[in-house]
């Protein structure tokens, strides 16, 4: 009896490991997954902010002046002759 008794309890606490590390590896898939899913992010990220250091780098440009007067100042070099298009 006693020996069927320890049986029965060394079942139930395989049983219990079992289960708990069904639970574990199902974590570790979500973690997984989402730490798969921040890295993506982070990548997104850094190529934004590239996008962004090259675009403030041409905006210290004089080239970015000169657009800048251009096309919302209107304004023209000495020796340009300007055509505008009728509306």
């Amino acid at each position: 009896m006693g020996m069927a008794s320890i049986g029965v309890v060394a079942v139930i606490l395989l049983g219990a490991l079992l289960y708990e590390g069904q639970n574990l590896q199902s974590q570790l898939n979500f973690y997984q997954e989402k730490e798969a899913s921040l890295n993506d992010q982070i990548e997104e990220e850094k190529e934004r902010t590239e996008e962004i250091d090259k675009t403030k780098e041409y905006m210290e440009t004089d080239e970015y002046a000169e657009d800048v007067a251009r096309n919302k100042l209107g304004l023209v070099k000495d020796n340009e002759v300007v055509f505008e298009e009728e509306k």
